[in-house]
């Protein structure tokens, strides 16, 4: 995507120092800061700490760390139990985000089939390319098919901006290119389609305030910060015309893993028949399970997230506490919204019913035959 004028993405291979690049967006939007990422231990960290977030991202720089395994300084490239060791500590990184697993399982598997060196460590950077080049693609293609509902919403009220709300950050920061829960909504704007983002402003971390509020100021796309509680008030006084967010995790069967506080604007959005979809791509379904809310692994992380909130103030990012001292936290990083409260699925090969039939007749080669 443009940033100021520079063609950017989240992550990219530098060739001329072969070294994976990211942007670390715990620093965003006050200061643009590059990070390379020359150890598996940095590619975790990075993964950990939410140097990269957002499921198509985390996907993509865990296939990338498995490049960075085989050219890093104490790299045992050719003993492969070390190798796989090393990759399982990489899946390991996050719980809740199946694109990481996905991503590093498919490069793992290129790279066992080589048998020099070399020709590993090319089969690791040509497959985590091009699962790069696959992710921005899907992007594409969802905000092409997403087009249709806000063309549809725009035709029943000319003149008039289509409100869209989400949630946490689903752009292209997350996703390579486009974002998922965005896509459609640049491609509406490219379009020429007049649009208004609700942004939440998504606690603890704020990636809705900081990132996806950065992310539409750069690209033109009116958009206003909401507390995360506003949603509500906004659908009940008509202020929104349909709801769209990502996800980190899809069952087979519909049920879909987001952003805490999701599943409390679906529940919204039933209740004053509000459209609610879900964007993603394939590498994020789990194929294997069916109940979200008893199967999907809930990542808790860092109360001091909570306790603690991130700003810009005298040209410096400081970080000042919210809470009374030593007060207890918890911090549940994402809930399940049930698929009966999902409206459909915005993906690359098209929209369908958020359920278990749907979702196989969209991805038949996806289901495997009992």
């Amino acid at each position: 995507m443009n940033v100021d004028g520079k063609q950017m993405r989240p992550i990219w291979f530098d060739k001329d120092t072969e070294t994976v690049r990211v942007i670390d967006q715990r620093f965003l939007p006050h200061q643009f800061i590059i990070k390379d990422l020359t150890h598996v231990d940095e590619v975790i960290h990075a993964i950990q700490e939410m140097v990269v977030r957002g499921a198509p991202l985390i996907g993509a720089t865990g296939a990338a760390g498995v490049y960075v395994i085989l050219v890093q300084e104490n790299n045992q490239g050719m003993d492969d139990t070390w190798f796989s060791r090393e990759c399982g500590r990489l899946k390991n990184a996050r719980p809740t985000a199946t694109n990481l697993r996905w991503g590093v399982n498919r490069v793992q598997a290129k790279v066992l089939e080589q048998t020099s060196h070399e020709s590993r460590i090319q089969a690791a950077l040509t497959e985590s390319l091009a699962i790069m080049e696959e992710e921005a693609d899907n992007c594409r293609q969802i905000g092409v098919h997403g087009l249709t509902l806000i063309q549809e919403i725009a035709a029943r009220k000319p003149g008039q901006p289509v409100n869209i709300l989400t949630h946490c950050n689903a752009g292209w920061l997350a996703c390579i290119e486009y974002g998922t829960a965005t896509a459609p909504i640049y491609t509406a704007h490219d379009a020429g389609i007049p649009v208004h983002v609700w942004v939440d402003e998504t606690r603890p971390l704020n990636q809705g305030a900081r990132l996806t509020a950065w992310e539409l100021g750069k690209h033109g796309i009116p958009h206003t910060v909401i507390t995360d509680n506003a949603g509500g008030h906004l659908m009940q006084h008509d202020q929104v015309d349909l709801v769209i967010v990502g996800t980190d995790r899809t069952t087979r069967a519909g049920d879909v893993a987001n952003k805490i506080g999701t599943y409390l604007k679906a529940l919204a959005a039933r209740d004053n028949d509000i459209p609610f979809y879900v964007a993603l791509p394939v590498s994020t379904f789990d194929w294997e399970i069916t109940d979200g809310i008893r199967d999907i692994p809930i990542e808790e992380r860092n109360p001091d997230e909570i306790r603690y909130v991130q700003g810009w103030h005298d040209d410096a990012i400081i970080r000042v506490q919210i809470t009374p001292e030593d007060c207890p936290a918890a911090n549940h990083a994402f809930d399940v919204t049930p698929a009966r409260l999902v409206t459909g699925f915005i993906t690359e090969r098209g929209m369908c019913d958020a359920s278990e039939n749907a979702i196989k007749k969209m991805y038949p080669d996806q289901f495997k035959t009992d």
